[in-house]
């Protein structure tokens, strides 16, 4: 190769695109050391610190979503839509990457749109199994190569021939972990004799599934054989905490934040989670039991069909958002109490994995940054 690889990510808004597109930057890196990675994300968001944080280079757009709650606030958006526009362009500019990678978020749209349009091979990761209307515009485009998918039936949304089953990167860190369960229980604080359920709603929390432990208190503190490791978030925790003041079960830890969820994964024998793709994609590497509570506040209902996906193929059981303040965990302790539901369902989660992800999507960024090149 006679030229320095240059390559742009772009995308982010959450740690479900942030993750995957760090691990084919790390990926890209460790194939091709001499890589020059450039991200592009939106202003405000938790990639212009997260990536900085991996070790690369961010630019930030002033682009943000419709805003369906409140819409006066999209009054703006036209201009900040031109503004993000040009500025891509001067990126590219300035950049001249050799190929364009968009794993979802705000950002992701224009860059690619704009790098698609001056014929930079282009790479879309969809996480989900229902493709949203930006990749799907996307995946048209002449100059998109390549469309790296974690299911099947991804044809209904793309061109067959760009199609690569690849599933979705994971954090390196979780597939790295080597304590054992009861190391990890040890260091949570948690007692290695009992059961674990993990309840997790992601760096912000999830509602429903705070309530559903909130709710039903009592239920928890007459099972003294199971342990809750509650991961509230810290947009919920201080008032969490103010809630269970002088009434909190012994059996019951609560933590706003998980720093290591290698650590917190190995201890539970049973995870209580939204069905973000990336997390899902953890959960099938790891073996990991799960109840899945898709949330119902997304694009296109795409955390449902994640779902659907694998409780159809007994990989995962199905709480309703709607039903689980009733009753997710009644449910929770009845799973993590029945020996032959948790080892089925690791077994058939454990059939749905794709290791590798972040390696082949880097060699196929890779191939297309190269094309042409002796």
């Amino acid at each position: 190769m006679d030229k320095e690889l240059r390559i742009i990510i772009s995308g982010g808004g959450t740690g479900g695109h942030i993750f995957p597109a760090v691990s084919i930057a790390n990926a890209i890196k460790a194939k091709c050391p001499e890589a020059k990675i450039l991200f592009v994300g939106a202003e405000g968001r938790m990639e212009m610190q997260r990536v900085p944080q991996a070790g690369y280079e961010i630019k930030g757009l002033p682009i943000c979503g419709f805003n369906r709650s409140n819409l006066l606030k999209n009054i703006t958006l036209p201009y900040k839509m031109w503004k993000s526009n040009r500025i891509v362009k001067g990126i590219l500019k300035d950049f001249r990457p050799m190929a364009a990678v968009g794993v979802g978020g705000y950002a992701s749209f224009p860059t690619l749109k704009a790098a698609a349009s001056q014929g930079i091979p282009c790479l879309i990761q969809e996480q989900n199994s229902f493709a949203g209307k930006a990749n799907k515009i996307l995946g048209r485009a002449r100059n998109t190569k390549k469309i790296c998918v974690a299911y099947d039936g991804m044809e209904r949304f793309f061109p067959q021939e760009k199609l690569l089953k690849t599933g979705n990167p994971v954090r390196q860190s979780l597939l790295e972990t080597t304590v054992s369960r009861e190391e990890a229980l040890r260091s949570l604080g948690l007692d290695p004799s009992k059961k674990t359920i993990l309840f997790v709603g992601g760096s912000l929390g999830a509602r429903t599934i705070n309530e559903s432990i909130l709710q039903h208190l009592d239920l928890l503190a007459s099972h003294d054989d199971v342990q809750v490791f509650w991961q509230t978030g810290r947009y919920y925790h201080a008032s969490i905490m103010q809630q269970l003041e002088g009434k909190m079960p012994a059996n019951l830890k609560v933590t706003d934040f998980i720093s290591d969820m290698g650590v917190a994964y190995r201890a539970a024998d049973l995870v209580v989670s939204r069905a973000g793709a990336s997390s899902i994609s953890e959960f099938c590497l790891i073996g990991k039991p799960v109840i899945l509570v898709p949330s119902p506040n997304v694009a296109e209902d795409h955390q449902t069909m994640n779902t659907l996906a694998l409780s159809n193929k007994n990989a995962a059981i199905y709480v309703k958002d709607s039903e689980a303040p009733a009753v997710l965990l009644e449910k929770a302790v009845a799973t993590v109490g029945d020996a032959d539901m948790l080892a089925s369902l690791s077994k058939n989660i454990l059939t749905l994995a794709l290791p590798d992800s972040a390696a082949i999507i880097a060699d196929e960024v890779i191939r297309l940054a190269t094309a042409g090149e002796e």
